[in-house]
């Protein structure tokens, strides 16, 4: 399964999904084992340490002060991971409603973690510019 790579396709295509969880990055220090009880949605090494997602009630739980309160959309397509331009569209469109964005890219599904406060918003704008590009 390759995935779509049709840009027009994977923008009319989209259905845009809002998980009800407040995510949180953290950091770890190189070396440092994940916390007892953290179950990352992504974890990403870097030289300075390792990021990770994951909910704010078990960053809570495990002692680690996380930045960035935001909340997840799914792109339920099965966008490949050779697409040309499909976060660029969308985070182009998030920009103009002055909307910072943090996309992980997965092997099936692109995923958005946007502000909390403003995910609702977020979504609703996914959803226009699904509808636009399928007329």
């Amino acid at each position: 399964m390759s995935g779509e790579t049709d840009l027009q396709k994977l923008l009319a295509s989209m259905t845009p999904r809002l998980y009800p969880d407040v995510h949180v990055f953290v950091t770890l220090a190189p070396g440092m084992p994940v916390p007892a009880g953290l179950d990352p949605v992504m974890q990403f090494r870097e030289r300075e340490g390792r990021t990770l997602i994951v909910t704010e009630d078990e960053a809570k739980a495990a002692g680690l002060a996380g930045t960035f309160r935001c909340r997840m959309i799914t792109l339920d397509i099965h966008s490949s991971l050779e697409a040309v331009g499909f976060l660029a569209a969308i985070t182009t469109r998030l920009a103009a409603a002055g909307m910072g964005v943090n996309p992980v890219s997965a092997f099936y599904h692109d995923h958005l973690f946007v502000s909390a406060e403003r995910a609702e918003e977020a979504l609703a704008i996914l959803w226009q510019l699904a509808a636009e590009s399928g007329a």
